[in-house]
């Protein structure tokens, strides 16, 4: 008998329908372990999620904690048109007169005959340059202290463009542009910081680069000055200061002033805390908590019409969670006897356990900021109850989050049910595989072995149909 190709040829039974229905019968608890793979899946995902707003909520608390927001000051000018101010972390509270008589300025010198155009030569042969200052009328010149004199090697192709591409990128102190006018195109130097003490001469031995020089006393001044180099003059509270900038930085401490401009009647500069700063930060904790609690509601509630809860309802973890932050909330804390609650500065659970900020209460929160600064940033080892809120939330926080934080552990958990589940899986395939293989042999066999009777039985039909024909003749 010819071998069988396909189940059921030779029985004439569809033995494929039933291998298929005993095979899929046999894998039907894979889609058991599927859905709960997905179920687990979407718990971890869940959980990163609320790994994700815990640390978002830690970072607003650590704001808080820190002492950067309370000590940030804030600096208002009444004309910004002579001077601006940026308060910093260390600036002291107070008001500031500041007058303007001179603003710092560059150095600057042009070519004293115009050339053709940019593109006509220069001449040829060594400039160098100095850097320092100039006495009054430029009588004298006095080399910079640490400051090395350059060289510039001007070539006989060097033209007006390309001598100002040399001098940029020598780094000698000075910058280079070509100017034109009506005349034709000039040379213009300029010193690269302001200030009388960074003047520069440019001098040359070459009679051919006479026309580039600049050194009054020395005779060569090809070049001419159109701005010297100065020193801003201010008076801060009636002290008179000078700069070789215009900016302010040692003046007063942790106060830049940027002066913009000359003025004869006397600026005011305002500083004060940056409470705009610190109402951010706690709105931005409020924030913080209140996506938190409505994201673990959202993953928790039971919905009475679909009768389905939420991926993560029932999880003792995440209501671990909800509850020790709760309770940093409804905690009074020794910090501050002025605001020994949260709700004493603003900060109100709801109903639906979200914080929301009173902006009227916290205003007046902040009228008080020493106390309020030692509501949330107190620290005291020895007693709990005294520390800050922000401290004890940041405390909170990285608890939940550290390597063995239960945050941190049921998710590792899960993840390893998740590695569980799939190692189940591949053995059950396995295992149905080899069911498949062996019920394919066995209907095989069987397929072959009805086969055969059935020959057989037709064999003995035809030879009883002959013998039968046989007697009746």
């Amino acid at each position: 008998m010819a071998a069988l190709t396909s189940l059921g040829i030779g029985s004439g039974i569809d033995l494929n329908t039933m291998l298929t229905q005993l095979v899929a019968l046999e894998r039907k608890p894979l889609q058991q372990m599927q859905a709960e793979a997905s179920k687990l899946q979407t718990k971890v995902s869940g959980f990163g999620q609320i790994q994700s707003l815990v640390s978002r909520l830690q970072d607003a608390a650590n704001k808080l904690k820190g002492s950067g927001v309370w000590t940030q000051s804030v600096a208002k000018s009444a004309n910004e048109a002579v001077v601006t101010a940026v308060g910093g972390s260390s600036a002291a509270a107070g008001s500031y007169s500041v007058s303007v008589t001179a603003l710092a300025a560059a150095q600057t010198i042009t070519s004293g005959a115009a050339y053709p155009d940019a593109s006509a030569l220069v001449g040829s042969g060594t400039l160098t340059i100095e850097i320092g200052s100039w006495s009054a009328g430029q009588a004298a010149f006095t080399a910079k202290p640490g400051a090395t004199a350059v060289q510039l090697v001007v070539t006989a192709a060097d033209t007006v463009q390309s001598l100002r591409d040399k001098v940029n990128a020598l780094g000698a102190g000075i910058s280079a542009s070509v100017v034109n006018d009506a005349s034709g195109a000039r040379l213009a130097l300029r010193s690269s910081a302001t200030g009388a003490a960074n003047g520069f001469r440019v001098t040359s031995g070459d009679a051919a680069l006479a026309a580039l020089t600049f050194d009054p006393p020395g005779g060569g001044a090809g070049m001419l000055l159109g701005q010297a180099g100065s020193n801003a003059v201010a008076t801060v509270n009636g002290i008179g200061v000078t700069s070789a900038s215009n900016e302010l930085t040692d003046v007063v401490d942790g106060l830049t002033l940027r002066l913009r401009g000359n003025s004869a009647t006397a600026v005011d500069v305002d500083v004060s805390p940056d409470r705009d700063g610190i109402t951010t930060a706690v709105k931005n904790l409020a924030s913080a908590y209140s996506d938190l609690a409505t994201y673990i509601h959202e993953q928790t509630k039971y919905d009475p019409t679909s009768k389905v809860g939420g991926p993560l309802q029932g999880d003792s973890a995440v209501g671990t969670v909800l509850s020790r932050l709760r309770g940093v909330l409804n905690a009074t804390s020794g910090a501050s006897a002025t605001f020994s609650r949260l709700s004493d500065m603003g900060l109100e659970l709801q109903r639906d356990g979200t914080l929301s900020v009173d902006g009227t209460r916290l205003d007046k929160a902040l009228s008080n900021l020493d106390a309020m600064k030692k509501a949330f940033t107190n620290t005291d080892a020895l007693v709990a109850a005294n520390e800050g809120f922000a401290r004890r939330f940041s405390a909170l926080t990285g608890e939940l989050l550290a390597v063995d934080g239960s945050l941190t552990t049921r998710t590792e958990g899960l993840r390893k049910l998740i590695t569980q589940n799939s190692e189940k899986q591949t053995r059950l395939e396995e295992r149905v595989g080899r069911f498949q293989e062996r019920l394919t042999q066995q209907f095989t066999a069987m397929d072959s072995n009805l086969a055969r009777l059935n020959a057989l039985n037709s064999y003995v039909t035809q030879q009883l149909a002959a013998l039968t024909g046989g007697s009746n003749n």
